[in-house]
Parts: C-alpha cells; structure tokens; sequence
C-alpha cells in the first residue's frame, strides 16, 4: 500500500515538473514569436519589387527603396567571410591537433575573451586602426570589424568539429606515406566541411544584423557602390538611420527593411540546422 502511494506520488511529481518546464518554455518564446510577428505585419506591406531594386530616394519623397543596402550588406559579408574564414578554419585545425599545447590554451582564452567584447568597442578600434590612416570611412573597415565578431565561431566550430574525427582516420593516411599536410587537406578538412560550412553560416547570420560597429567603420551611404575603399551601406545601417528620421516614409522603409533582415538571418539559421542535421559527420 506504501508502495502504490509512493509511485503515485512520483507519478504527480514528474506530472507536475513536465507541466512546469513546458510551460516556462512557451514563456520564454513568446517575446521571440511576438517581435516576429509585429516585423512581419509593419514590414510586409511595404515589400515590393522597387523596394528591393530600387535606390533610396530624397527626403519627402515617396518611394524608393534599399537596393544599396542589400548590395552593402552583401558586400559586408564576403569581406568578413574572406578575411576570418581562411584564419579560423587554419586556427581550428591548429588547436584540434595540437589540444594541450600553451599557445593552443593562450588561443582558446584569448578567443573567450573576444567573442564576449561588445562588438562597438570592435568597432572604435577598427576605427583607430583602419579608419584614420586611411582618412576615410570603407567597406573594408567594416568587413574588418565583422571578421573580428565572427572569427571565434569559425574557430570554434572548426575545432570541435575536428575534435570528433576519429583518429585512426587521419593515421590510416599517414600511415599510407602521405605526408601530414596533405593528410589534413585530403582527409580531415574534407571530413569535417559540413561542420565548418555550419559554423560560417552561423556567423554570418550573427554578423548580418550587426549596427555598433559598422556606425563606426562603413558608415553608411545613400549611394550605390561597389568598392571596398569607400562608405557603403547595409541593412543595419539603414533601419537604423531610417528608424530615428522624423520622416514617417522613412519609417515605413525602416519596417521593411527589418523584415528582409529577420528573413535573410531565419533563413541562415534554418540551412545551418539543417546542414548540422543532414551533413553531421558519421563514421
């Protein structure tokens, strides 16, 4: 009879727990599915064609679109990509291979340290280091800045994902005659692409929103450029120079351009899922 009690009691306990936690956790992604929603309802009827391919247009005007911001954005993105993908797929592999060395240590805390810098003080030293000598506001500072926030992802997720290749793998070509850099080329980097492949979509969709920095560096412009030496745009820059206008035009454009950018980095993190579910390295 104690027994049946006891078991019963267990039985409402665990109940009571399960109920608790669901619960807590349909709070918690409440203000997620609300911001979506109120984006989506403000943003959505401003998207058209000559919005997306169309270039801003004077104050007072209406109309127009962010052709320069998603061109800037873009821009943004592959200068970032180019400059801390190579560095962090190479300081991935250094770190996996070579686990408890000092300098591996000093790199993990180092990287740490970075990944939890506010990303406008980033900003205010790239500014320092890129900006001033070059007297000029560019696309290049501004890539810069976002590969500094984005390295440790790729750094991370490089090394993690090395760490999981079994290690009769790579001495299997080694033991082949092959020499230890090509090993790592033909065997471990080819192994572990699905895992670095995730990590640089997750870092693009981190650096994608970003605004601090890029006030600092990229600045922003209301033209449409291509090179890498001069102010350009981006959708952060323009919700948020839109956004604090006192023109309700702006403001509308301001909502849209929120919707594209929500999209674009739903969308980076739905393929990173996915690709982190259907790639997942198996042996």
């Amino acid at each position: 009879m104690r027994k049946i009690e006891h078991d019963r009691l267990r039985f409402v306990k665990n109940k009571v727990f399960k109920i608790t936690v669901i619960f807590l956790s349909l709070i918690a992604i409440i203000p997620l599915f609300l911001i979506l929603f109120y984006i989506i309802q403000r943003g959505i009827e401003i998207i058209s064609w000559n919005f997306v391919f169309e270039l801003p247009k004077p104050p007072g005007e209406e109309g127009g679109g962010i052709l320069n911001a998603l061109l800037g954005t873009g821009i943004l993105i592959v200068v970032a990509s180019f400059i801390s993908v190579p560095l962090g797929v190479l300081a991935g592999i250094y770190m996996a291979e070579q686990k408890e060395s000092v300098v591996t240590r000093i790199a993990r805390l180092c990287l740490e340290v970075l990944q939890s810098i506010p990303s406008i003080v980033i900003g205010i030293v790239v500014y320092l280091w890129v900006v001033k000598p070059m007297k000029g506001f560019s696309a290049l500072a501004g890539g810069l800045s976002l590969a500094i926030i984005m390295l440790p992802l790729v750094v991370r997720s490089t090394e993690e994902t090395i760490k999981l290749i079994p290690l009769p793998l790579k001495e299997s070509a080694l033991a082949l005659g092959v020499p230890y850099y090509r090993a790592i080329l033909k065997v471990i980097l080819p192994a572990s692409l699905s895992g670095i492949l995730t990590g640089t979509l997750i870092g693009i969709a981190r650096i994608a929103g970003e605004t601090a920095p890029l006030l600092f560096t990229a600045f922003g412009s209301s033209y449409l450029t291509l090179s890498i030496l001069k102010p350009i745009s981006a959708l952060s820059l323009l919700i948020f120079n839109y956004a604090t206008s006192p023109y309700e035009e702006w403001h509308k454009i301001a909502w849209g351009a929120s919707f594209l950018l929500v999209t674009l980095v739903l969308i980076l993190s739905i393929i990173a899922r996915v690709m982190t579910r259907k790639w997942k390295t198996r042996f």
